[in-house]
């Protein structure tokens, strides 16, 4: 079944910063789609089988850290 979760991802504000996250968060298994507005700080996820500490490392890993 599909889901989707969102996170508050904050101190992001350029191409490059949501390119960084879109691309970390893109190589978790089961993720299918990201949507990061840089506008409002939300990063949503959609994908089957979601695990919110694999998400989490992501965003981490593009050196940003979910509220």
């Amino acid at each position: 079944m599909t889901e989707t979760i969102v996170y508050t991802v904050l101190h992001r504000s350029c191409g490059n910063c949501k390119a960084a996250v879109s691309e970390e968060l893109a190589a978790v298994e089961g993720v299918e789609a990201v949507d990061v507005d840089l506008s409002t700080k939300l990063v949503k996820i959609t994908g089957q089988a979601l695990d919110d500490a694999r998400l989490r490392a992501a965003i981490e890993g593009a050196g940003y850290e979910a509220a």
